[in-house]
């Protein structure tokens, strides 16, 4: 590299490290939702390729301009839509390394500093949880892919104790799977189902309880008379109303009927890691696998989820691969999740478990779950608006009298932009859902947040 490519490097990273920070700065006074749609941001970047290139600090210029308007301000402190974290400081500077160092984290040999990152923040992670030190911890893209990952080794299990080698013989003839799920699962879980080879008409149904937690007899009916490789899947967190299935009553059923129990705890893992929310996850220990995501109650960058499996066997048996030319020293990220090449997701989360600490980590939770309650508590005083849920966790979900005006209203509060609420709807009434995700979110953030709402209810 000669000096007028360093240079060119220099100049466009300069140029990105100042947009972001005026993108950043700007947060408390943007409004929260998107000020352009596609097309328009489609209009913004489209075109034919030019015949020639442009100076790579002008194309970082010209990217910042032109998104603006289309970007949303997840970072902020007012974003509660879907289940999205803000990045940590400390999460966002190191992902700028990672990208910097251009490190391919699939093999140790090839990367082991980074390698050696992802395996110490596995280990945290397994001790906030108090889930066992010899877990395998898989870093993937996500919830969606620690789901897959986490029921593939599974499958490959619950198959191999009923004899059938999958590797080798497929699933053609294979014996007949049981995939037991919960009424009110997150859709990753079907949709993960059907990665594997499982469709819709194939999932035995549990019902749930009016939060939408598993019922423990409904559980042991489905179950009994049955016989066959057996995955029950439990949830940490229902997306809608936080709430936890009951894992000390329903894990030993489970256990009973010799099935694999999968937990997908998304966002809900995270609360067996503060006293004051662990009671939700009493029992989770006893599971086979757990999946989480990072960039949800974390507050790391996107593409950091965990696909962690009791037993590293099972997940060397699901994906371990094979070519002469690969280099293997042990226990590697190839080995456990389906990717060879890739990212070095797993430094962001080392870097905000080692910035917030276990001390941090707890202040997090407790200050998630708190402005959860004090948004509750808000829109309780508003005249016309009910809170749906239980607010045990980090979910509030809340409606007016008709689903007309509750959805009017959804839209209302993104036009006004103060903030971000996304809807959704329960027991076939249309509802608006808050998600205490962000460590950026102040007390000042739901008192602003509850008076627009306020405002827009009042003057509707």
């Amino acid at each position: 590299m000669d000096q007028s490519d360093f240079d060119d490097r220099r100049r466009a990273l300069d140029a990105a490290h100042r947009r972001a920070t005026e993108f950043l700065g700007s947060l408390d006074d943007r409004p929260v939702w998107p000020r352009a749609n596609l097309d328009e941001m489609l209009d913004a970047f489209g075109g034919p390729l030019p015949d020639d290139g442009t100076d790579p600090a002008d194309v970082i210029e010209e990217i910042a301009s032109r998104a603006d308007p289309g970007l949303v301000a997840i970072p902020g402190g007012r974003f509660f839509g879907f289940v999205i974290g803000g990045t940590h400081p400390s999460a966002l500077a190191a992902d700028w390394l990672v990208s910097a160092w251009d490190q391919n984290s699939g093999s140790s040999a090839l990367a082991p500093a980074t390698v050696a990152m992802e395996r110490v923040a596995g280990q945290w992670m397994l001790e906030l949880f108090g889930l066992p030190s010899t877990a395998s911890v898989g870093f993937v893209t996500g919830g969606q892919l620690a789901n897959f990952t986490c029921l593939a080794a599974a499958r490959q299990a619950v198959l191999s104790r009923a004899g059938w080698d999958l590797a080798e013989n497929g699933l053609r003839s294979a014996p007949p799977l049981r995939f037991v799920v919960g009424a009110d699962r997150h859709g990753s879980i079907d949709r993960a189902a059907r990665f594997l080879g499982i469709g819709r008409a194939e999932l035995i149904v549990v019902d749930s309880d009016d939060q939408g937690r598993m019922r423990p007899a409904a559980l042991e009916q489905v179950l009994a008379g049955g016989a066959g490789p057996l995955i029950v899947c439990l949830q940490a967190g229902e997306v809608h109303t936080g709430a936890f299935d009951g894992f000390q009553a329903l894990i030993p059923i489970a256990r009973a009927h010799e099935a694999w129990v999968h937990v997908d705890g998304a966002f809900g893992l995270w609360a067996a890691a503060t006293p004051t929310l662990r009671s939700l996850t009493a029992g989770m220990e006893q599971a086979d696998s757990w999946a989480t995501d990072g960039h949800k109650t974390l507050n790391v960058p996107y593409d950091c989820g965990m696909a962690i499996v009791r037993d590293p066997a099972d997940s060397i048996a699901a994906f371990r691969t094979g070519g002469d030319y690969l280099m293997y020293t042990g226990l590697d990220p190839w080995d456990v999740t389906p990717e060879l090449s890739r990212r070095a997701r797993g430094v962001p989360a080392w870097a905000a478990l080692r910035s917030l600490g276990r001390s941090g980590v707890v202040q997090l939770m407790d200050r998630l779950h708190a402005n959860a309650v004090a948004m509750a508590s808000g829109l309780r005083s508003i005249p016309g608006v009910h809170v749906v849920n239980d607010v045990d966790y980090t979910q509030v979900m809340f409606r007016l009298e008709s689903d007309d005006a509750t959805r009017v209203l959804g839209r209302a509060i993104l036009d006004e932009g103060t903030a971000a609420v996304t809807g959704a709807e329960w027991r076939g009434r249309a509802t608006q859902r808050c998600s205490m995700s962000s460590w950026a979110t102040t007390t000042a953030d739901i008192d602003r947040t509850v008076a627009a709402i306020r405002a827009l209810v009042l003057n509707a």
